[in-house]
């Protein structure tokens, strides 16, 4: 399965490093950080540009690999 790729905007920092994020298309969804951010302490904020894995399988669910 191809793993889409799209970039968005953080909007409310949720607990246990879950966000929300708006994407460029103006879908909102639920993204957690990735395991390389959390290792090396990239802090993610509301108002940070991110790329977002979104999942195959549930299209409201993603992973942020990557902090603009």
């Amino acid at each position: 399965m191809k793993k889409e790729i799209e970039e968005g905007i953080v909007i409310e920092a949720l607990p246990d490093t879950t966000f929300k994020v708006k994407l460029k298309s103006g879908r909102e969804i639920l993204a957690y950080l990735s395991g390389k951010m959390r290792i090396n302490f990239i802090r993610v904020i509301p108002g940070d540009e991110v790329v977002v894995e979104i999942s195959p399988y549930d299209k409201n669910k993603g992973r942020i690999i990557k902090r603009k």
